[in-house]
């Protein structure tokens, strides 16, 4: 028997332009996988009729807001978990309309692994690029290009041929180091699950089978060893009296006890005594584990402090160069208090200096213009009240990542990349 629990998981997000199929791709995966349950069918299937349509429009399996369904767009990020005996997948189903880019970087931001969708009818197009130049920002190692509706182009080669060879001129830009094609139709179901029988030319895998079998486990930093404190455990019971436990989420590294480490920003060290989990002591912890650390020596240790190895340390800084998505409808404020949160860190912090934009379809600086926003990306520079401990974004995603909360209604205004 298979058990699914402990299968590899894989984030991955769509992109493309409007109507480029996306929610359908999904829509066809869920209900090829048989991920799906008949009552949800049976909901699809009544609209679809209800809608007018001749066929069963699987894109409905995603888009849930009543603006969504009435337009036929997405506008807010779906996200869907199904599994297969090989793999578990959580997708994020983000917009194609320029004016939802934070939705896109929202979606992005956990993926390991980018579809980027392109309707072989317009070939490359603005979104198309706009969409992997923030895969790459966002440092995800993985897109697949899927040329879909290759059907109402009778699933022609030389279409396929000629999309191929425009986005390898354009992906010389990209800091992506593994980028596949596969030619689908979502509609028909070509190629995402099942072979294609109308595009014998082709000689590669399936949109599932690359998914199933994409390999993640190396994207993972396994050097650099950080340990954000998310809660201090202290039972304070007879059974466990002197029970003192250090708990959260491993952001990279692997940890085994007896290592020597040290516990920022103190700077005490000690040994691991032991690491526990639900199930019992383990020998081993690595990235993404949720686990409890216990230390030899009784050491002052709170929510947001780092242990780390005491010859592997993190960057420390007040002053903070990082590329931010600007998420908020009102205009950036320069002279405004933000909230930061940085792993499970929480400080306060002001904006320094905005250095450039920008321009979201080149990754071109934009110098002359300093006001930043919604949708917009620009590098800046935060001070912050009290020290963070961080790695670059392009070494660690997990410690090289924040976000901004206005100080007075609590709303995310941005989320960012440190540099």
């Amino acid at each position: 028997m298979i058990n699914y629990k402990n299968n590899e998981l894989l984030r991955f997000t769509t992109a493309g332009s409007v109507d480029d199929g996306k929610s359908t791709l999904i829509g066809r995966m869920l209900y090829d996988s048989k991920s799906i349950f008949e009552d949800q069918l049976e909901a699809v299937k009544k609209s679809s009729e209800y809608k007018g349509l001749d066929y069963v429009d699987l894109s409905l399996l995603t888009d849930g807001l009543k603006a969504e369904r009435e337009q036929s767009i997405t506008i807010d990020v779906a996200y869907r978990y199904f599994s297969t005996p090989k793999r578990k997948f959580i997708i994020a189903d983000t917009p194609g309309h320029i004016q939802y880019t934070r939705n896109m970087v929202t979606g992005a931001s956990t993926a390991n692994l980018a579809v980027i969708l392109v309707d072989a009818r317009h070939g490359i197009v603005e979104q198309t690029c706009r969409h992997s130049l923030i895969a790459s920002l966002l440092k995800i190692n993985h897109i697949v290009l899927c040329i879909n509706k290759m059907d109402l182009v009778g699933y022609s080669k030389d279409v396929y041929e000629k999309i191929v060879e425009d986005y390898k001129k354009f992906a010389t830009k990209l800091e992506v180091r593994d980028i596949q094609f596969i030619p689908i139709s979502a509609l028909m179901g070509d190629n995402v699950v099942e072979r294609s029988e109308n595009m014998d030319w082709y000689e590669g895998s399936t949109l599932l089978y690359l998914l199933e079998n994409v390999h993640i486990a190396s994207d993972n930093n396994h050097i650099d060893c950080r340990f954000p404190v998310q809660y201090v455990i202290r039972p304070q019971s007879d059974l466990n009296h002197d029970y003192r436990g250090y708990a959260g989420r491993v952001a990279s590294g692997v940890f085994k006890p007896g290592d020597e480490v040290s516990v920022l920003p103190s700077g005490f060290t000690s040994r691991i005594k032991s690491i526990d989990t639900f199930e019992g002591p383990i020998s081993e912890a690595f990235a993404p584990m949720s686990v409890t650390m216990r230390l030899e020596n009784e050491i002052d240790i709170s929510r947001g402090d780092m242990i780390v190895r005491v010859y592997n340390q993190p960057e420390s800084g007040q002053d903070i160069e990082t590329i931010i998505c600007w998420l908020s409808y009102h205009t950036m404020n320069p002279s405004a208090k933000y909230l930061l949160m940085h792993t499970t860190k929480e400080v306060k912090a002001i904006i320094k200096e905005i250095n450039y934009k920008f321009d979201i379809n080149t990754l071109h600086r934009i110098e002359n213009d300093k006001e930043i926003k919604m949708n917009d990306i620009a590098r800046i520079r935060l001070r912050t009240t009290q020290p963070l401990f961080y790695d670059s974004y392009k070494k660690n995603r997990n410690t090289g990542s924040l976000i901004l909360i206005d100080e007075a209604t609590k709303v995310t205004v941005a989320a960012g990349m440190i540099i």
